[in-house]
């Protein structure tokens, strides 16, 4: 997969999949990141959110995905605000929108939030960080009814830079908009405001007629320059991303996985899934995997804390191990395997020096860890019929 990308109003799954060769889902919530970032893309944007009535993506899910090597944009609404706050990290913001929350032009998170209707949902409003719907494609399902402020905000600043509004309306209109709840704010509401407080009425009118043509989406502006900066981005070809941070395994981090167990059926045709449930057919099978996937876990874990990174020399030779197991003697017989098991060489890449770290781990447990596999091979059976072999090829 080579990208995801997590979006509302702002831009409707039309537009994403023409500019970019990527998944679009609905907004982002609490585990959903950390879902797509399971299925390993190279990318993920984030565009608009949930923040109120669902849990916001947890800055640890992106802060895990970039570990993985995943790299994670950001713009236009949540995405604008999560890019702020991890760009030190490495997350990638873009769009006018991320500079202004950056620069500190604006501060509040109400700057984005909009309330969100979900047309093939339940009917019910949602507070998200998504854009006005004036300017959505039919076809996208999530419309919004209200306006950002952050929308307001340029719609304002250009219509003044046009003369339709003077500095003292200008000046009125924006503390109007700002004192609104974010749900409330629309620019019939806030033009009716603005008469009842005597903003002039020729300048009103001015901008009632000049709306509909001149108004600003930012959200959506950003949204698509966002994209088009990706897609450039993975024509290049780029390494997996590299961190200076090491993730940390919190109680944060538990909880993240926790709510992330199940499949999201937004992924379509989800082969990882497939597998899942082919495997957890056979009861035997699944557990043994569950097993070693355990072990390569914590011995990874066991490595990270006690020195970090490997050398290439040992990811080489993992390397060489790996295709000596398979029988895949050239290039091409390792392109093909990958293809066959739906991997991409960069992430091959990851687990070979994910796996090249986990040997580490026998340096630091010893003999410990032959009790454990004793153990393991007395439950699974295999110890007497390995102890009977040994003993009649007189193993010493």
């Amino acid at each position: 997969m080579n990208a995801v990308i997590f979006a509302g109003p702002s831009v409707s799954p039309r537009v994403v999949t023409e500019l970019l060769d990527g998944v679009c889902l609905p907004p982002v919530a609490q585990g959903d990141l950390y879902r797509a970032a399971a299925l390993r893309p190279r990318a993920i944007g984030i565009v608009d959110g949930y923040f109120e009535s669902v849990p916001a993506v947890w800055h640890k899910e992106i802060l895990w995905a970039m570990s993985q090597g995943i790299h994670v944009f950001g713009s236009a609404s949540m995405g604008a605000l999560r890019a702020v706050e991890l760009g030190p990290f490495g997350m990638i913001g873009v769009g006018a929108i991320f500079e202004a929350y950056r620069d500190g032009v604006v501060e509040d998170d109400d700057e984005v939030a909009v309330t969100i209707f979900d047309a093939h949902g339940d009917g019910g409003w949602n507070g998200a960080c998504q854009p006005s719907g004036a300017k959505c494609a039919p076809a996208n399902r999530y419309l919004s009814g209200s306006d950002a402020m952050v929308n307001i905000r340029a719609t304002l600043g250009k219509a003044m830079a046009e003369k339709i509004l003077s500095d003292v309306s200008f000046t009125a209109l924006l503390q109007i908009a700002k004192h609104l709840f974010y749900p409330q704010r629309s620019y019939p509401h806030i033009l009716e405001l603005a008469a009842v407080q005597g903003v002039c009425r020729a300048e009103l009118d001015a901008l009632r007629q000049w709306l509909p043509t001149g108004s600003v989406d930012q959200k959506h502006d950003d949204a698509v320059a966002m994209l088009g900066t990706m897609r450039e981005f993975l024509e290049g070809n780029p390494e997996p991303k590299r961190v200076w941070y090491q993730f940390e395994e919190t109680n944060f981090s538990d909880a993240m996985r926790r709510s992330s167990r199940q499949a999201d059926t937004n992924y379509p045709n989800n082969p990882d899934a497939v597998v899942l449930k082919a495997l957890a057919r056979d009861p035997e099978a699944w557990t043994r995997a569950r097993s070693c996937a355990l072990g390569w876990w914590f011995a990874a874990q066991l490595a990270r804390r006690n020195g970090g990174g490997v050398a290439a020399e040992a990811v080489l030779s993992q390397s060489a191990a790996f295709c000596r197991a398979r029988g895949l003697l050239d290039a091409t017989a390792v392109a093909e395997w990958l293809v066959q098991n739906g991997w991409t060489r960069e992430q091959l890449e990851l687990v070979l020096e994910r796996l090249a770290q986990g040997a580490r781990a026998h340096d630091f447990v010893g003999r410990e860890l032959e009790v454990f596999l004793l153990e393991y091979l007395r439950w699974t059976g295999e110890y007497g019929s390995l102890l009977q072999d040994g003993r009649t090829a007189r193993i010493p």
